[in-house]
């Protein structure tokens, strides 16, 4: 690994900690308009100085995200449908070359690969084209194992998805928490972040979040339980201590419930 993957990393993984908080405002690339990123630059603006990194689309960081902004940037690199396009949501192919990623001067690329559908091999076939041009300038990748119609959230199916990704070449993985969620942090040879997913409960998150580092992971990529909180700022900063300060999460509900408007 060269001095340049390695530097991309630190800002990414904490290394007073090896620990992350990214915060995900990517998903207009495929569900437009998202509650909550309706405005996405008022949203995020109070949200990024308890973030250690965002993760937006290359769009939404040139409209939205002002090019002075201290933070590392994890950018979206595939994509392709809709949430209209139910049959085929998430056959993702490369939508930002490396040299646009470069100009952007991003800390790392996000790609989804979905592994279980007839489409398969499209994505792994693309994310591993993105690896290789990532390496070329020493661009960590970060893998988002999506999952499909069919395929539940559990660890048989997450452990393989996060391996693959592993050996394919991701430097990072990222997959939803489960039940033996443990069992895919041992059988995962890089950093594991855990994905938010669908919006639940602040309690129910953070619960999740705790027990996701209590199990191995190193930080979460959270997005709608973050913007669609009824306080995203109150919220980021509860889960910014469970990531960094072993925060428990009834301590982090109380954060929450003293920095709540």
């Amino acid at each position: 690994m060269d001095w340049g993957m390695k530097n991309r990393l630190s800002k990414i993984i904490k290394p007073k900690d090896g620990h992350t908080i990214m915060l995900a405002v990517d998903h207009g690339y495929f569900m437009g308009p998202t509650t909550g990123l309706e405005k996405l630059d008022e949203m995020v603006k109070p949200l990024i100085p308890h973030a250690d990194v965002l993760m937006p689309t290359r769009g939404a960081l040139r409209n939205y995200i002002p090019p002075e902004t201290d933070i590392p940037i994890c950018l979206r690199v595939s994509g392709g449908t809709s949430i209209l396009n139910k049959e085929n949501l998430l056959h993702e192919g490369i939508i930002v070359s490396m040299e646009d990623a470069i100009r952007l001067n991003v800390a790392a690329v996000a790609f989804s690969i979905l592994v279980g559908q007839p489409f398969e091999r499209d994505t792994l076939l693309s994310f591993t084209k993105i690896i290789d041009e990532a390496n070329r300038y020493g661009i960590p990748v970060l893998a988002v194992t999506a999952v499909g119609r069919g395929l539940g959230k559990d660890v048989k199916y997450l452990s393989l998805a996060s391996r693959m990704a592993a050996e394919l070449g991701a430097s990072i993985v990222k997959t939803y928490y489960c039940e033996n969620f443990e069992k895919i942090v041992e059988t995962c040879p890089v950093p594991i972040v855990i994905a938010g997913g669908k919006k639940i409960t602040e309690k129910d998150a953070m619960q999740m979040a705790y027990d996701a580092l209590q199990a191995g992971a190193i930080g979460v990529d959270m997005g709608r339980n973050i913007f669609q909180s009824s306080d995203p700022v109150a919220m980021i900063k509860a889960v910014n201590t469970i990531v960094h300060k072993n925060a428990t999460p009834k301590e982090a509900m109380e954060i929450f419930n003293n920095n709540k408007k």
